[in-house]
């Protein structure tokens, strides 16, 4: 009597509770939640900065709003992270969310 068990057979579900598939026959995947799942919130703003070692910061801000600026040097770099973060509360798209919300 043998006791393998049927690779073409989808594998149990483990103890940690996390749902398992088959994406081959016989080989487990864990489930993971759909990143695509919307909840009524997209991101409008972005900064980003770069700082590698040894090179001049840079940092971009660039919003839907039609905000696209740019500061290279570390306290420029500052001051523009200062500025978006700023911007959150003056931008007219964040406004009409938030007052859509409300």
């Amino acid at each position: 009597m043998t006791t393998h068990r049927n690779p073409a057979k989808p594998a149990l579900a483990p103890e940690s509770g996390r749902a398992l598939r088959v994406v081959a026959e016989g080989v487990p995947a864990a489930v993971r939640p759909d990143k695509r799942a919307r909840d009524g919130r997209y991101p409008i703003a972005w900064l980003t900065i770069t700082a590698p070692r040894g090179v001049t910061p840079t940092a971009t801000s660039i919003c839907q709003c039609g905000r696209n600026l740019f500061a290279a040097g570390h306290h420029k770099a500052l001051a523009l992270i200062a500025d978006h973060t700023d911007h959150k509360t003056r931008c007219p798209l964040r406004a009409d969310q938030e007052g859509a919300a409300a």
